[in-house]
């Protein structure tokens, strides 16, 4: 269709006829882009090839502009690829009607519960498509009495602290074990000493107040950044704790105790998890991951009670810094990783000095002096200064008045349960940790986040895939991981399918030290044998994550282990061990690497 002159087009897109806005209403859920566009082309696809006359019935798809229009035709044209749009079991995210229409009454286009990774990513790019976003963010101060400002567990009390204080253990590590081997303030006097050999240092002094204050410095710059961010992309931040009134209504509580309320078309509950609290007599003495990075006094001896991922990482970097470090363990380390590198992760961090206290539980916490006697459940006891509970997290739901609107929670865990994001109560949506199912992983809030604003707002249908996602677990043998565990595997797919690939090997930058030449890295790919399709990749030594993320893009794709021998490794690297995997575990022979 075309216009003599721009007023008649604008006259037919926005003012007289109103054509955008008839069309943002019609398509299903309502489309922004569509009611604020206003500019030449209006292009969209229609049911129907007979145009003499132009109806917002028969619009099936807003397209957008000239450059929208030429993406469309580009995209058209391509051969298909195989389809990244599903859940992990192959289906286009099909969602419930949620009631949304782009001429509502209420404040918001969009309200988000949680200012998290995930609901920052989501509340970003809801704005970026014409949505009006405020992010709803109040944080609860942990038992202990920790606070903490805007970006949610992973900046304040999880990764990103976690990595820094990680990377401090790792620091200490270098400067003891491997400085010396390589000359690296070594005088003569000393070799001499040594008669011509190197020693490892003694352990330096730490400053534990020094590593927390600028760790906190770091935090709060990240706070600021986040708060001037939204500002910039005209999404509305609200310091308020919200409770649901109904399911368009939320009632709000400020610090002062001021109540007000905020209405919205849609919701999105991004408000993450929080610890599981120690249960058992004097478990209100323990402290959490909520505390640890900004205690207040030196850990000194620490019991760290829970076999997880945050419990050995934390371990791990309090050993590393030279703390006295215990871990009690219930069952396994690491439920829910692959057995065989759980075991290996603990032989390291035994050799490192932490001491595990095997099937054991608290049974009873108490104040003696300054200190803090921990009774466990086979009898015996012992005094820490610190008692870190990390046993496992809970979606932080309690206060959300989830009953006033019905949207189901697991009992179990206290987390949503959802399907695509969507809730029991279409116009309510969860994404992160707080959604039942979802891995807890901040890049995994971050694209749910992102992709389903993009489907509210942007008529994409596009799903978040939860497959073949990336992990690490920063203990002091560092864990990169994607896709299926070994015993996964054969659950799965039965043994007679399954092949494993394995190695050991020393990491170049641990053979000049001799106390490092003692611990091995290791790697293994679990592999369909009838089909050569990778379904697994465990990596155990120095930078797992850097090692793991572009394997992550691999298995995405769809890599068969050929793809990997095949690839010619970077030498020297670790990374490149991957590469060179030839010996199976059903073969019997020597796993370790043989040198280039």
């Amino acid at each position: 269709h075309e216009f003599t002159s721009r007023d008649e087009f604008r006259e037919w897109l926005i003012h007289g006829t109103n054509f955008r806005e008839r069309v943002g209403n019609t398509l299903v859920g309502g489309n922004l882009r569509a009611s604020a566009h206003s500019s030449s082309p209006f292009c969209w696809t229609s049911n129907t090839a007979d145009q003499s006359s132009i109806s917002a019935d028969s619009v099936l798809e807003f397209i957008g502009g000239c450059d929208d229009a030429l993406d469309w035709c580009r995209k058209f044209a391509q051969p298909p690829a195989p389809s990244t749009s599903t859940d992990g079991e192959g289906n286009i995210a099909e969602m419930v009607p949620d009631g949304h229409s782009p001429s509502h009454s209420y404040d918001y286009d969009l309200l988000i519960l949680g200012g998290g990774s995930g609901g920052l990513a989501a509340s970003k790019e809801a704005a970026k498509l014409g949505a009006k976003v405020a992010v709803l963010d109040y944080v609860k101060p942990s038992p202990a009495g920790s606070k903490w400002g805007l970006g949610g567990t992973c900046v304040n009390v999880g990764c990103i602290p976690k990595k820094l204080m990680h990377n401090a253990a790792l620091l200490n590590g270098n400067y003891v074990h491997d400085q010396p081997h390589y000359g690296i303030g070594v005088t003569p006097e000393s070799i001499e000493a040594n008669y011509g050999m190197t020693q490892d240092n003694t352990a330096a002094t730490h400053s534990w107040d020094m590593l927390k204050q600028n760790v906190q410095n770091h935090i709060r710059g990240l706070n600021f950044k986040y708060r001037v961010d939204l500002r910039e992309k005209e999404v509305t931040y609200l310091n308020l704790l919200g409770k649901f009134v109904d399911k368009n209504t939320i009632e709000t509580v400020d610090k002062k105790g001021n109540v007000d309320t905020v209405t919205f078309s849609r919701c999105m509950i991004a408000v993450g998890g929080r610890p599981t609290p120690l249960n058992c007599e004097g478990g209100e003495l323990a402290i959490s991951s909520d505390d640890i990075f900004s205690l207040d006094r030196d850990p000194g001896k620490v019991l760290c009670v829970g076999a997880s991922y945050i419990s050995l990482e934390c371990a791990g970097f309090l050993r590393g810094i030279g703390k006295d470090v215990t871990v009690a363990v219930r069952s396994i380390l690491l439920r829910g990783f692959d057995r065989e590198c759980a075991k290996l992760i603990g032989e390291h961090m035994k050799d490192e000095g932490i001491v595990f206290r095997e099937e054991v539980v608290p049974t009873k916490l108490e104040k003696v002096g300054e200190k803090i006697k921990v009774t466990f459940s086979n009898g015996e006891s012992d005094e820490y200064d610190t008692v870190l509970a990390a046993i496992g997290r809970s979606g932080d739901t309690s206060k959300l008045g989830l009953e006033n609107v019905g949207v189901a929670v697991n009992p179990k865990n206290s987390k949503i349960s959802a399907k695509f994001e969507q809730t029991s109560v279409p116009n309510i949506y969860a994404i992160g940790d707080v959604m039942d199912g979802c891995p807890e992983l901040t890049p995994v809030a971050i694209h749910a986040g992102k992709a389903l604003s993009r489907r509210l707002f942007g008529g994409s249908n596009q799903a978040m895939d939860y497959r073949n996602i990336c992990t690490t677990v920063f203990t002091p043998l560092e864990y990169g991981t994607v896709g299926y565990s070994e015993d996964e595997a054969i659950a799965e797919f039965g043994e007679e399918t399954v092949t494993v690939y394995h190695k050991y090997f020393i990491p170049l930058e641990w053979s000049l030290s001799p106390s490092r030449g003692s611990h091995q890295g290791f790697c293994k790919a679990i592999v369909n044998k009838h089909t050569d399709k990778v379904l697994g990749l465990h990596y155990l030594g120095p930078n797992a994550g850097e090692v793991m993320q572009g394997f992550g893009t691999a298995m995405k794709l769809g890599c068969k282990f050929e793809d990997i021998t095949e690839t010619v490794g970077i030498h020297p690297t670790t990374a490149e061990e991957f590469t060179t995997l030839s010996i199976t575990k059903e073969s019997g022979e020597d796993a370790a690497a043989s040198g280039c």
